[in-house]
């Protein structure tokens, strides 16, 4: 096997480089999602934390100690612009910051030629995400971003079943989000201005995933939704606490889509299920069954029970290497970014909104 098959065959290829080939990577943003990204980081083999950025100093104290534990002697900085200024050693930049500052960075870092992987949503606005977009086409490091249910192993099993016609063709796509709500320390969480509203910054994962088995971007949709239980909680929220949502396909294809945070014990989940002409998939689960045919079977899942997080870290290092388009790339993330806020508009504005709206608006 060649050097170049080799490195795209798995994600322990990483072990498989020398010292010399390890990746520098700085992680911006370091609170709940940025330190759990960093943990992962820290545990790929020739991954080395050079440089850690928060504005919060007790996020980057946390950080610094975490990387300096598993051996990484890794400075911490309060502004990016410096960190990225004086640490022209960096090959590799992972934003997990805030959604409405992810298109300065990002653009800061790709400009500067570096290998970005970016939290999803790309933005919280079509503007900004398009402009992100624009920015990676054009740079030299390759750009990845954070939709890493692509890399979840049922999931990916089960989409690629869908795409080899095991359900037939695609009819209509279910999914909820039953949460309960997020904790009420991400006071910019709450900010729609600032997170782009849930169906923007969470359930961009969900919608992600029927767009990718669908392979189409949708035509139209519609949607209601607002804050129901949860007014003024935490103070000053502007983000909806229940949501629905129905999008048009071509070829008479659907997917529905909701979102609750106020559901009780036992009435929590989430689901992801595609449903053809000759059987459905359970995305998560990945199970498949047949129409007319009782019980569900199992899909074959290669590396069953891997973080999909840690897969999908592991393989933007060796895009890196490769130069290799990935898998959430810059085209599919924002699509899947668009979707998301095609549906915010329809729901915000209460009428149905296209895609040539969204996409050429």
């Amino acid at each position: 096997m060649d050097r170049r098959h080799f490195l795209a065959a798995a994600p322990a290829v990483l072990a498989a480089q020398t010292s010399s080939d390890a990746i520098r990577v700085a992680v911006i943003g370091t609170g709940t999602r940025g330190s759990y990204l960093l943990g992962h980081v820290l545990a790929i083999p020739n991954a080395k934390i050079v440089a850690l950025c928060d504005i919060e100093p007790e996020h980057l104290a946390k950080a610094v100690e975490q990387a300096r534990a598993a051996g990484h002697d890794a400075p911490g900085y309060s502004d990016f612009r410096r960190m990225l200024d004086e640490r022209k050693d960096v090959d590799a930049v992972i934003v997990a910051t805030p959604v409405d500052t992810h298109k300065m960075i990002t653009i800061a870092a790709l400009e500067l030629g570096k290998n970005v992987y970016c939290e999803k949503p790309l933005a919280n606005t079509p503007e900004d995400a398009k402009l992100m977009h624009t920015a990676s086409k054009s740079a030299k490091g390759i750009f990845q971003a954070g939709f890493q249910l692509r890399h979840d192993p049922a999931r990916r099993a089960a989409v690629e079943f869908i795409h080899k016609g095991g359900i037939g063709n695609v009819l209509f796509c279910q999914g909820y989000r039953h949460t309960g709500d997020l904790p009420r320390n991400r006071l910019w969480y709450f900010d729609r201005n600032r997170s782009g509203d849930n169906i923007v910054e969470q359930a961009c994962h969900i919608l992600d995933l029927f767009v990718w088995a669908i392979g189409k971007a949708p035509l139209r949709a519609f949607g209601s939704g607002g804050v129901s239980l949860y007014k003024n909680v935490p103070p000053g929220r502007t983000t909806m606490d229940n949501y629905v949502v129905v999008y048009e396909f071509p070829n008479d294809v659907r997917v529905e889509f909701s979102h609750l945070y106020f559901d009780p014990p036992g009435f929590s989940g989430i689901k992801e299920r595609v449903f053809g002409s000759i059987g459905a998939v359970d995305l998560a689960a990945g199970t498949w069954a047949e129409i007319g045919r009782r019980g569900a079977i199992r899909l074959d899942v290669p590396d069953a029970g891997q973080d999909s997080t840690r897969q999908s870290l592991a393989a933007f290092f060796s895009n890196a290497r490769e130069r290799k388009t990935p898998l959430n790339s810059a085209d599919s993330a924002l699509r899947s970014t668009l979707v998301a806020m095609m549906g915010r508009k329809a729901i915000y504005e209460k009428r149905i909104v296209t895609w040539e709206e969204i996409a050429n608006g």
